[in-house]
């Protein structure tokens, strides 16, 4: 499935670490009858995402959260315990931000935004976009074609746009 406007995301089940150990996430029952914004990158602790996505959306998740957002998550083709690190050292977690783990990269793949970057080490990694949803529908997507620039999936273009 290509992600485009109007279409509704299909379920897929995400992973995180959550306080009694990795749990499942639901992707249907995170979007229903909710409006939010989910945003993946090319992994954690990689440079753009480090320095200019995941700061984008800590920054901006109060005022989302402000103009009727009610989840942020974080998708990447890394595991569980990664993300969760990462949302640590981040802030994410303080911002409120759900670190999805799309462990091997199902869903990633099911709706074509995989790559892989040999020259860079890597392999079955997410392209970098943000999407809004309401009720699991694509009401805006927001795709930066160069993987080494954070402009149109950042924060600040989804709190435009709402």
């Amino acid at each position: 499935m290509k992600l485009e406007v109007g279409k509704t995301l299909p379920d897929a089940t995400f992973l995180r670490t959550g306080a009694d150990g990795v749990e499942t996430v639901s992707l249907r029952e995170l979007t229903a009858g909710k409006t939010v914004v989910l945003f993946a990158l090319p992994g954690a602790y990689t440079n753009t995402c480090t320095a200019a996505h995941m700061p984008s959306f800590v920054r901006t998740a109060d005022k989302l959260r402000a103009k009727g957002v009610d989840t942020i998550a974080c998708i990447a083709v890394n595991d569980p315990a990664v993300m969760k690190a990462w949302g640590a050292d981040m802030g994410a977690h303080d911002a409120g931000i759900l670190m999805l783990s799309d462990a091997d990269g199902s869903y990633t793949k099911a709706v074509e935004m995989n790559y892989d970057a040999p020259a860079g080490g890597m392999y079955g990694r997410s392209k970098r976009y943000s999407l809004l949803l309401r009720n699991g529908v694509i009401e805006a997507f927001n795709f930066d074609e160069d993987r080494g620039t954070c402009n149109l999936s950042a924060g600040e273009t989804m709190l435009d746009l709402l």
